[in-house]
């Protein structure tokens, strides 16, 4: 995927799959036809922007889809499920599938799982993820499920809607600086405290768990503005408080006085002023990739 603009949008698209039968000739005896899967990513979107400020795939982009009948609410194992893992890959303007997608049959309504990017996950209720904050656009984990139903129906021109969020938190941070520096600072780095990379992911329910005992370690921001803007993926969490920002050989760093808020689908930003002895909290805000709290008060004090 290119370079991605985080904005509040919708974005719809038709995604083109095969259809086919319980036998050779087609579902029920009819002739195979295609179903038109529609795609909507929700707010707080990661893909390219049109010049209207809507989201769009691009082209060369690909979504795993996972589809099986039954219970609705409960996705079978892999060697039960009607489509496994099918790769769907944006090409000419249309989705082309490896394998081709198939209805089981005329009968089942059918159940979809799309996600972004692909993965190959044996188990849709506890679906392991890590974070990689060198790989931004992998570690955001976009996620659509259709639980409503769809059966194959040879009279109709079908679509199976698919819309998508984010899964994980985002954290952004912005820096102002007082005057006792002389201008702007030259930011080594940027870092939260005591944070979890590893967690557990239902796509049913799109819930993160994080294990009780999962490791905690710093975590770098990624400078998307050099000394002024850093932000990155996070996994969903409590117990991140503090924030640590190295100037030269000085560490600053603010402590909130309670965990900062880390929500799934959502994006929070930190607004902080930087002293040469402090640093005070401007506010706080939480948006969903859209929008939330906002918090405000708060100092740092040189390391």
């Amino acid at each position: 995927m290119r370079t991605k603009t985080y904005l509040f949008a919708l974005m719809t698209m038709a995604l083109t799959l095969g259809s086919c039968s319980d036998n050779e000739s087609g579902i029920g005896g009819e002739a195979s036809k295609y179903i038109t899967v529609s795609t909507t990513i929700g707010n707080m979107t990661r893909v390219a922007t049109d010049e209207n400020g809507g989201q769009k795939f691009v082209e060369g982009d690909e979504i795993s889809v996972y589809a099986w009948t039954g219970d609705a609410i409960v996705a079978p194992e892999t060697s039960e499920r009607v489509v496994n893992n099918a790769i769907n890959k944006l090409t000419n303007g249309s989705w082309v599938s490896t394998p081709q997608m198939l209805w089981k049959n005329n009968r089942d309504k059918h159940y979809f799982i799309g996600v972004y990017p692909t993965a190959a996950i044996s188990d849709l209720t506890a679906g392991e993820y890590t974070l990689d904050v060198t790989k931004q656009e992998a570690s955001d984990l976009l996620v659509a499920v259709n639980t409503d139903g769809i059966s194959y129906n040879a009279d109709e021109q079908q679509t199976v809607p698919l819309t998508f969020t984010h899964v994980m938190s985002k954290l952004i941070v912005n820096l102002q600086y007082r005057n006792q520096f002389g201008g702007t600072p030259t930011v080594k780095s940027l870092v939260i405290q005591n944070a979890v990379s590893d967690a557990s992911v239902n796509f049913l329910t799109k819930a993160v768990t994080v294990a009780t005992d999962a490791t905690r370690a710093d975590q770098s921001l990624v400078a998307t503005k050099a000394n002024e803007k850093y932000e990155s993926i996070v996994v969903p969490q409590n117990g991140i408080s503090k924030i640590v920002i190295t100037i030269g050989d000085k560490q600053y760093i603010y402590t909130h006085p309670s965990d900062i808020k880390l929500e799934s689908g959502k994006y929070t930003v930190v607004n902080l002023i930087v002293g040469r002895d402090e640093i005070i909290l401007g506010d706080v805000s939480i948006d969903e990739w859209g929008e939330g709290d906002n918090i405000s008060g708060g100092e740092a004090q040189v390391d």
